[in-house]
């Protein structure tokens, strides 16, 4: 499948509404101490959706992260963008993990793919009762069909996602008044109550106002705490000198001279991503996140996005899930709802591989990476 496959510098990473597959990715990793690569192929094959075999070329940005004193894994964020035809996922997988391998260090056991091609499964009526998707089948049945076509079977579905494996697109191709009209009614009444109740959203780089916010919300919530460097990162880059750079916009949400809620929202391609937000405890009747979201929609709107990625949903509605909140929340805006299929795994020691995925199912949990 692969004719062609070479190593380019991250600056020529292609344009891509996938934040995490920009150079803006890869320039914020590397100010975080994260090493990178960018690969160029071309592919002859059946792309989705299409019966006739093409010449497709594309790209894919790989993370180096450490994860011991002599071990490393290389990590493809939301990549790659290029998706095959469902029967020839694996192979052209495989293909592409074999191509990579050469350039990684030789501490490297492994390469993780957090894909976000839409799941066989989630378009497949199976696997849904009353219009709420089960999930994926077991982690054995999934392995086989996705090894399917193959020729080492290596892949393994990974213990647990790195990114959000669900989430939810907008269609900003519609006007403001439709996108209201399709949000559930409870939603669109606490969008124009924080309205009503004066709120209003200013764009800063005050970091404090945000990380004050994200510290009460990742306590409250008990999630990962990045430091506010991490954030100063983000913020402060653009790779305006590359082919993929995005646009960092911070949003707060305000009563006042009171913050209640801020957001990062990132403009990258044809599609803005709500990827991080944060709420106060305090004044919660005011609906600040509702104002906050509306406010991010019309920015998007104002800078062309076709479509809204929420980022970040539990697949169903799931009392047990730690994004359940997040699914009520952000499914009350309308829009369709994406499952991906998640991380999957290509080791290459098969010993030390075994060893990592035990460590993971003890420290499960979202981050951004």
């Amino acid at each position: 499948m692969i004719t062609d496959f070479h190593l380019k510098s991250r600056e020529e990473l292609l344009r891509t509404p996938i934040v995490q597959q920009t150079s803006f990715w890869s320039e914020v990793k590397k100010n975080l101490g994260v090493e990178s690569f960018a690969f160029d192929f071309k592919v002859s094959g059946r792309p989705e959706n299409d019966k006739i075999t093409k010449n497709t070329s594309s790209d894919v940005l790989v993370l180096i992260n450490q994860v011991g004193n002599n071990a490393s894994v290389a990590y493809v964020p939301y990549g790659p963008e290029y998706k095959p035809s469902a029967e020839d996922q694996g192979l052209f997988l495989e293909e592409l993990s074999e191509c990579i391998r050469g350039f990684l260090p030789g501490n490297c056991f492994m390469i993780r793919y957090d894909l976000f091609w839409e799941s066989i499964w989630a378009t497949d009526e199976a696997y849904y009762e009353d219009g709420k998707w089960l999930g994926p089948p077991e982690k054995d049945f999934q392995e086989i069909r996705f090894n399917f076509n193959t020729i080492n079977w290596n892949f393994k579905k990974s213990c647990t996602n790195n990114l959000p494996s669900s989430t939810v697109f907008l269609d900003l191709t519609k006007d403001l008044a439709s996108i209201r009209n399709a949000m559930k009614p409870k939603t669109r009444y606490n969008t124009e109550l924080a309205i009503r109740k004066g709120l209003h959203v200013i764009e800063t780089d005050n970091l404090e106002i945000w990380y004050n916010l994200y510290r009460e919300t990742a306590l409250r919530n008990r999630l990962y705490l990045h430091n506010i460097e991490y954030f100063r990162t983000v913020l402060k880059i653009h790779s305006k000198n590359s082919q993929s750079p995005a646009e960092v916009i911070l949003l707060v949400a305000m009563n006042g001279s009171q913050p209640l809620a801020a957001m990062f929202l990132v403009i990258s391609g044809y599609r803005a991503t709500y990827l991080y937000g944060a709420s106060s405890s305090q004044n919660r009747n005011l609906m600040a996140p509702y104002a906050l979201q509306w406010h991010a929609i019309k920015t998007a709107k104002e800078k062309n996005c076709t479509e809204y990625d929420m980022f970040g949903i539990s697949p169903k509605p799931d009392p047990n899930h730690p994004l359940n909140g997040l699914y009520r929340f952000k499914t009350g805006f309308g829009g369709e709802v994406y499952h991906t299929l998640g991380c999957w795994d290509y080791p290459f020691e098969e010993e030390i591989y075994k060893s990592y995925s035990f460590s993971e199912i003890n420290s499960q949990g979202y981050h951004i990476n």
